[in-house]
């Protein structure tokens, strides 16, 4: 599709968005955001602007709203919370730019973030799609020593676990547990599905026994007391937003967005593997 046509379609699908929170404004929450890269200078939509991803942290820092995603994680089974929802930090993949580039910001803000790390790649320094360089272990390990940051699994090869073999879906699992252990000394204990598309039933199982969370799509606030924690709803950021959408997302609005994705994705995906 041609730029200036996607371009027009996504004020199309944010306008109708912000439209559907006016009838219908989200409920309470625990709301968690997906980022992807920050200052790579890639062009796609999920490569933020170093000074937009500072200023949303910024924002949310003076707010006092973030939580990690373990506190995140034990407040869903508590009671109801009031006041504004609680916003989750969590980046995909692992390339360089999230230790460049974004742990520093989320350090001198103090906020904690979880990189769901795909193994393979920092592993092999094998490239992420539309060259994205992946962070070394070195560089991973520095984040972690931060304070801010912890490290979860996105599986190895960044797998689509709705079509593997058991067999292949365990190897993704414990192969990226072994390395994120061997080389950082923490447990991964927190998983995002590769394009937050949910596993087979078997996949499913053996996520579940893994770890203790697991993130799929979704954008719209965790509702305390009634979210399976192994289906978490992320919020996914891109350059389009703006500030205004950015903080709408961050207050658990924009669900309409992620339906329209959900439809397009479906036949994107429909032949993809990882």
């Amino acid at each position: 599709m041609p730029v200036r046509a996607r371009a027009a379609l996504q004020r199309i699908v944010k306008g109708a968005a912000v439209a559907a929170d006016h009838l219908r404004p989200p409920p309470s929450g625990i709301v968690v955001l997906i980022y992807h890269r920050v200052g790579g200078g890639s062009g796609l939509e999920v490569d933020l602007p170093t000074s937009a991803f500072e200023a949303q942290i910024s924002g949310l820092a003076a707010s006092g709203r973030v939580l990690s995603l373990d506190d995140a994680v034990a407040r869903l089974a508590g009671p109801p919370i009031a006041g504004p929802s609680p916003v989750v930090i969590t980046f995909d993949d692992g390339t360089a730019d999230f230790a460049d580039v974004a742990v520093p910001i989320l350090a001198r803000h103090q906020v904690p973030a979880t990189l769901y790390a795909a193994t393979g790649f920092i592993d092999e320094g094998r490239a992420f799609p539309h060259d994205g360089t992946p962070v070394s272990w070195a560089g991973l390990a520095d984040a972690c020593a931060s304070g801010v940051v912890t490290v979860g699994s996105h599986t190895h090869n960044h797998r689509l676990l709705d079509r593997l073999p058991p067999e292949q879906v365990a190897e993704e699992l414990d192969r990226s547990i072994a390395l994120i252990g061997e080389h950082l000394g923490t447990p991964a204990l927190h998983f995002a599905y590769p394009k937050a598309l949910l596993g087979s039933p078997a996949a499913q199982a053996a996520v579940a026994e893994r770890f203790v969370s697991a993130a799929v799509a979704g954008t719209r606030p965790n509702a305390v007391g009634r979210t399976d924690v192994h289906r978490l709803a992320r919020s996914p950021i891109q350059v389009a937003d703006g500030m205004a959408s950015f903080r709408r997302k961050a207050d658990g609005g924009m669900g309409l967005e992620d339906q329209l994705r959900r439809v397009i994705n479906r036949a994107r995906y429909v032949s993809a593997t990882t």
